[in-house]
């Protein structure tokens, strides 16, 4: 449940009003022709970037696990909604808790042998995984087998995205902050000391990798239902996108979802800005992650979050010293 109460809660609330009036804003400026439909779409990809990467957070920055595949669940969701909507006549949020549900479940399936595994074991599983998704999908000719499933009708909207950008953000927030979470986190910090302490790791584990999963499968059913059409390329549903993904997550900062919020957002629009060198992409990303390794290894918010604290920490100016090295109103 959302925390209302204490310091915490006006936070929580303070958060949700100004969320509430940016929706306003964009409206308007979308109505007032502003902002155009072009515009809106990207921001549509924006949120729909924020659920990605911050469900992929709770399984890399939060649980600890080097998981690489997170494309096979964008690509389960995006696909499975698609043909409930296309072929089954299915009213688009169940399309949507469908999907999502179905990402979980594989999720569970995947995670209970490959999450005995870590480090650089579970990497290349993980993206075995996504691989072994994306073969079968090429080869289902019902869904359009290399030339990719079109025909997908326009069900999700800007402010669909949005608000389940702001769910996922939440759900995730609050699971963590919960004792389920704090036992997730205590995986991290020591995986032996937390089983001897009587933590069940396995069920932790395989828990956060189905709720990141889940959410991964809803984000795939927005996109495919956004775009109007999905490909088994590997920069849509492959190798390239979850590795795209990943990077958000690592320059963000690892466990921080202010910072999976703030690059995904940011990382979203620098192809756009930058679309005569799109092609380029994926050199400039390696950059940037080189760059924030050398002056910023932990990431941009460096496991921070936005907080009346964080902001007070960080606004707080030092006393400054005389020549004497004595603060002023000390003695002499």
């Amino acid at each position: 449940m959302l925390d209302l109460k204490g310091r915490k809660g006006k936070w929580n609330i303070s958060v949700l009003i100004l969320l509430g009036i940016l929706y306003l804003v964009i409206h308007c400026m979308a109505a007032s022709r502003i902002l155009l439909p072009y515009h809106i779409q990207v921001l549509g990809l924006v949120c729909i970037n924020i659920i990605l990467v911050v469900s992929l957070n709770l399984i890399n920055g939060f649980l600890g696990q080097l998981a690489i595949g997170h494309a096979g669940f964008l690509a389960i969701g995006a696909y499975l909604s698609a043909a409930l909507t296309v072929f089954y006549g299915f009213p688009f949020l169940l399309a949507i808790l469908i999907s999502g549900i179905a990402a979980g479940l594989v999720g569970i399936l995947i995670g209970v042998p490959a999450l005995r595994l870590t480090g650089d074991y579970l990497a290349i599983a993980t993206l075995g995984f996504g691989e072994i998704i994306r073969v079968i999908i090429l080869n289902i000719p019902a869904v359009g087998g290399p030339r990719g499933f079109s025909g997908i009708p326009r069900l999700t909207n800007f402010g669909l995205t949005y608000l389940l950008a702001i769910i996922t953000v939440f759900v995730v927030k609050n699971f963590i902050d919960s004792a389920h979470g704090r036992a997730v986190v205590s995986i991290r910090e020591d995986e032996i000391a937390a089983d001897s302490l009587g933590v069940n790791t396995t069920y932790y584990k395989v828990a956060a990798f189905a709720i990141g999963a889940f959410f991964a499968g809803t984000a795939g059913a927005l996109f495919s239902h956004y775009m109007q059409y999905i490909s088994p390329a590997p920069s849509q549903i492959g190798f390239l996108r979850s590795i795209e993904i990943l990077i958000m997550v690592v320059l963000g900062g690892l466990g921080s979802l202010t910072g999976s919020v703030i690059t995904a957002f940011a990382l979203t629009l620098l192809p756009e800005l930058l679309r005569g060198f799109a092609e380029y992409r994926m050199v400039i990303y390696p950059i940037l992650l080189i760059l924030m390794m050398l002056f910023r290894p932990s990431g941009l918010m460096a496991g921070n979050e936005l907080s009346f604290e964080f902001l007070e920490k960080l606004f707080k100016r030092k006393p400054k010293s005389n020549a004497k090295g004595v603060s002023p109103g000390g003695a002499n």
